[in-house]
C-alpha cells in the first residue's frame, strides 16, 4: 500500500546494517518478466486481462512515487511477481497489479468490477483498507476483520496480501523507524504466522527475517555474521552427511535427491534468546532434506537412515500420516551422526515439498480450479478448516482490539492433533480441553458438553489434551441444556470462547426482554392506563420503530437493560393512543416475546357450580392443581377456598357441610398454579446450585426454597413454584431426578 514517509528519517547506520531492507525493484521485475513467469504455470491461459490490468494501473498510478524514488507502479508489479512465482493465475495477477488502485487513485470499484468482471473486484476490494477517517483508531482492526471475510471466500485475497507486505517489507528501510517498526511488529503477530498456516514457508521466512532485520538489527547482523564464519566448516560436514545417505538410497535403488538445509536467522534468534540456547548448540543441529518420488521410498529412506545412525528417542515425527494443520506433510527424525553430532533430517516427497514451500497455493486442486476460472469454496474450507472457524467467530467479536488479539493467538498458537472415537483428526491449540474438542465437533455438541472420555477414562472437563489423545464427550439430552461460565477460566480456542459468550449473550438478553415486559406492566398498573386495544393497534412496534429499535422485543431489552426509561416508553404510547379512536378499558395485555413467564396474579382455573363471579382461591397448605380432586370451602368475606380432597385441613372442615360448596376444574391459559416439590439427595459441593439450575432451564419461578442436610449426609430440599401447565411438571421431576446425586423428587400435597 502507499506510504508517505521521507526517506531521509531513515538513519544511514541501518542501511549498512541491514542492506535487504533498502532493495529496489530489479529491472527484470518488469510485465515481461511477469508474463513470462505466468505462462510458463499455466501454458493455455489467456493473457489478456494482465496485460489489460497492467495498463490500468499505470495509467491510475502515473504520477505517484515509492518512497525509494521509484515510480510507484514498481511496487504492484513486483506484488505480481511474486504471487506469479507461486504459480497463480490470470485472474489473480490481475488482481494483483490493480490492488492499490481502488485504495491510491481516483479508480473507482465500480469502474474496476465494470471492466474486469466481479470475481478481480472481490479479490480487489479484500485487501482495500479501510478509510481511517471514518473508523479512526480501530481502523486497522477493521481492515484485518474484511480481509478475514474475504478470506473466507476465496483464500487468493490473503495471497495477494501476504505478497503486497513482502514486497513492501523489503522497502521498510525507506520508512522512518518508528513506522518500520511498528509493521515489523505486525508483521510478526499477524502476517507471517497467516503465511505458516497456509503452508508458504517461502514468505513466511523472509517475513520473519525481515522483520527482525527491523527489530533488532544489530542482532540480525551478529547472527548472519556467526552463521557466515561456520559456513565452510558446516558444508564440509553436511555434504558428508549427504553422500552417506545418497549411498544407501543408490543401495535400495531409490531415486531422489539429498540437500542441506538452510538455518534461517529468526529461528536461530528464537532458539538462543527466547529458549536461551548456545549458538554452537543451535549450530549442531544440521539439517538435511531428502526428496524421493513416493511415499513408499520416503519410509524406505527413514529405515536406511535409522540403520546407519543411532536415532534420538522421542524426535521422530510422522507427518505423512498425520498432516499439519496446513497441509504440510513429511518425516521428522533427528539421529546422531558422524562426530556424535546430531542431525536433523526431513524425507518428503517432491509433491510434498512443493506444498511445504508454497502451501496452498501449490495444492493441485486449488490449480485446476484456477486453471478453469472457477473457485471452489467448498474444498477450500475442507482442506483448511480453521478458515471456517475464523469467519465464524470474527463475527461474533465487536470490540476491534478483543478481534486483533483473538486473531494473534488463532494463528500462532501451536497446535495439538487430537482423534474422535471415529478417528476423525481435530487440531485444536496448545493446552486445549474437551470442551474446546466439543465446540471445534460442533457448537450444539459444545453446549451441551457434560463429560468427557480421553483414551477410555473419564476426565475432568478442565483436562489438558495431548497430541494423539482419543477424546469422547458426553451430552445432555436436555433441549434447554447450556454451557457453564465457568468454562471461560480453561477454554483455549477462540472458536469456544465467543461461542459460551454467544450463549450467555442471547440468555442475558432473553432475562432483560423479561424485565422490560414486567417494568411496562407494572408501570401500566400504577397509572390504571386504558389500553385494552393497544396491542392490537400495534402501539407498541410503533414506538420501538420509532426509538429505532427493530421490533418490540428490542424494546422490552432496551428497557430491561437501562438504556430506555420505562416512563418515556409509556408516555409516547399514551400519546400515540389519544391520536386514535379507543374508548374501551380493560386489562393490560402485552404480545408474548421470547421465553414467557406467568404472572402471579393469573386465573384460579376453577370453577364454582352456580356462582360465576365469585373469587376463588388455591389453598397453600395442600397447593391442588388440574388432576387433583377437590372440594371448595366457603371462607368468610375471602370466597371460596380450594383443597385437595385428601387434605388434613378438609377433615376439620367437615364439620360445617353447610359452607361446603361443589367446584371443578376449568384451567385457562391464565391459570397460574402454586407446587410444592422435595428432592431428596446425597449431600454434595454443588448440589444445590444444580438443581436451582435445572429449575431455571425450564423456566421455573421460584417463590421460595428451603434446604436442610441430615447427620448422615442426605440433602432434603423442599421447592415452591409456580406453573401455568402441569403437563410442564413431569418434565420438571424427570430433569431434576437427571442431577448427579438425586436420588428421589416428588410433590408434595400437605404442608
Amino acid at each position: 500500500m502507499t506510504e508517505t514517509v521521507p526517506a531521509s528519517a531513515q538513519t544511514p547506520s541501518l542501511r549498512r546494517l541491514v542492506p535487504r531492507i533498502f532493495s529496489r525493484s530489479t529491472p527484470r521485475a518488469g510485465i515481461e518478466q511477469v508474463l513470462h513467469t505466468v505462462r510458463a504455470h499455466h501454458p493455455r491461459a489467456d493473457l489478456a486481462i494482465v496485460e489489460r490490468a497492467h495498463e490500468v494501473a499505470a495509467e491510475a498510478h502515473a504520477t505517484q512515487k515509492r518512497l525509494s524514488g521509484e515510480p510507484y507502479i514498481t511496487h504492484p508489479v513486483a506484488v505480481a511477481q511474486i504471487l506469479a512465482e507461486l504459480g497463480l493465475g490470470p485472474r489473480a495477477i490481475a488482481a494483483a497489479l490493480l490492488h492499490d488502485t481502488v485504495e491510491d487513485t481516483s479508480y473507482t470499484l465500480d469502474a474496476l468490477t465494470a471492466e474486469f468482471g466481479d470475481e478481480v473486484a472481490m479479490l480487489v476490494d479484500g485487501v482495500t483498507k479501510l478509510d481511517k477517517v471514518t473508523y479512526g483508531d480501530a481502523a486497522q482492526a477493521e481492515t484485518v476483520r474484511k480481509m478475514i471475510v474475504a478470506m473466507s471466500k476465496d483464500i487468493r485475497v490473503l495471497l495477494i496480501k501476504l505478497a503486497d507486505r513482502l514486497h513492501n517489507a523489503r522497502t521498510w528501510g525507506f520508512q522512518s523507524p518508528e513506522k518500520a517498526e511498528k509493521k515489523a511488529r505486525e508483521t510478526l503477530e499477524i502476517y507471517a504466522p497467516l503465511a505458516h498456516r497456509l503452508g508458504i514457508q517461502a514468505i513466511k521466512n523472509e517475513l520473519e527475517d525481515l522483520s527482525f532485520a527491523v527489530l533488532h538489527p544489530k542482532l540480525y547482523v551478529e547472527i548472519e555474521s556467526l552463521v557466515k564464519q561456520r559456513t565452510p566448516q558446516r558444508e564440509q560436514y553436511v555434504q558428508s552427511v549427504i553422500e552417506a545417505v545418497d549411498a544407501d538410497l543408490r543401495e535400495l535403488r531409490i531415486r531422489g535427491k539429498v540437500v542441506g538445509r538452510p538455518k534461517q536467522l529468526y529461528s536461530v534468534y528464537q532458539k538462543m534468546i527466547v529458549r536461551g540456547r548456545e549458538f554452537d548448540d543451535i549450530y549442531d543441529l544440521i539439517g538435511i532434506r531428502v526428496l524421493v518420488n513416493t511415499v513408499r521410498d520416503c519410509y524406505a529412506a527413514l529405515g536406511a537412515i535409522h540403520a546407519r545412525w543411532t536415532p534420538l528417542p522421542g524426535r521422530f515425527k510422522d507427518y505423512i500420516a498425520t498432516p499439519k494443520f496446513n497441509l504440510y506433510q513429511s518425516l521428522h527424525t533427528t539421529v546422531i551422526g558422524p562426530g556424535g553430532r546430531t542431525v536433523e533430517i526431513q524425507i518428503r516427497t517432491n509433491e510434498m515439498h512443493q506444498q511445504a514451500e508454497y502451501g496452498v497455493a501449490a495444492h493441485w486442486k486449488y490449480k485446476d480450479r484456477m486453471n478453469a476460472g472457477k473457485t471452489d469454496h467448498r474444498s477450500v474450507d475442507a482442506d483448511l478448516a480453521w478458515l471456517a472457524h475464523i469467519s465464524d467467530w470474527q463475527a461474533e467479536t465487536t470490540d476491534p482490539g478483543e478481534f486483533l488479539d483473538s486473531l494473534r493467538f488463532e494463528i500462532g498458537a501451536k497446535e495439538v492433533y487430537v482423534f474422535t472415537p471415529k478417528g476423525r483428526v481435530i487440531g485444536l491449540p496448545g493446552g486445549a480441553t474437551p470442551v474446546d474438542f466439543a465446540y471445534a465437533v460442533h457448537t450444539e455438541v459444545g453446549h451441551r458438553t457434560m463429560g468427557a472420555k480421553v483414551n477410555g477414562r473419564l476426565v475432568p472437563l478442565e483436562s489438558e489434551l495431548h497430541s494423539g489423545d482419543v477424546v469422547e464427550v458426553f451430552t445432555s439430552k436436555n433441549p434447554d441444556a447450556g454451557p457453564s461460565q465457568d468454562w471461560l477460566a480453561f477454554v483455549k480456542s477462540t472458536r469456544a470462547r465467543s461461542k459460551i459468550r454467544g450463549w450467555f449473550t442471547k440468555e442475558r438478553r432473553e432475562e432483560a426482554v423479561e424485565q422490560g415486559k414486567d417494568a411496562i406492566a407494572r408501570a401500566m398498573r400504577r397509572q390504571n392506563l386504558p389500553l385494552q386495544r393497544l396491542m392490537g393497534q400495534d402501539s407498541f412496534t410503533e414506538v420501538a420503530h420509532q426509538l429505532r429499535y427493530e421490533d418490540v422485543t428490542a424494546l422490552y431489552a432496551a428497557i430491561g437493560e437501562g438504556h430506555v426509561s420505562t416512563q418515556s416508553v409509556i408516555e409516547k404510547v399514551t400519546a400515540l393512543v389519544r391520536t386514535q379512536e379507543d374508548t374501551s378499558t380493560g386489562p393490560i395485555m402485552l404480545p408474548p416475546v421470547g421465553r414467557s413467564r406467568a404472572p402471579r396474579g393469573g386465573d384460579s382455573g376453577v370453577l364454582v357450580r352456580g356462582a360465576s363471579d365469585i373469587l376463588v382461591k388455591l389453598a397453600k397448605c395442600c397447593t391442588p392443581v388440574p388432576g387433583d380432586e377437590i372440594v371448595g370451602f366457603v371462607t368468610r368475606g375471602s370466597g371460596v377456598s380450594v383443597h385437595r380432597k385428601d387434605c388434613t385441613n378438609v377433615r376439620a372442615l367437615m364439620s360445617d357441610p353447610d359452607r361446603l360448596i361443589d367446584v371443578e376444574w376449568a384451567p385457562t391459559t391464565k391459570s397460574v398454579f402454586l407446587v410444592q416439590v422435595q428432592v431428596e439427595a446425597l449431600d454434595r459441593a454443588g448440589l444445590l446450585s444444580d438443581i436451582t439450575r435445572v429449575l431455571s432451564e425450564h423456566h421455573v419461578n421460584i417463590l421460595s426454597a428451603s434446604v436442610s442436610t441430615t447427620g448422615d449426609r442426605l440433602a432434603l430440599s423442599r421447592f415452591v413454584f409456580e406453573m401455568g401447565d402441569i403437563v410442564h411438571l413431569d418434565r420438571v421431576l424427570n430433569a431434576i431426578r437427571r442431577v448427579d446425586a438425586v436420588y428421589d423428587v416428588y410433590r408434595v400435597t400437605s404442608s
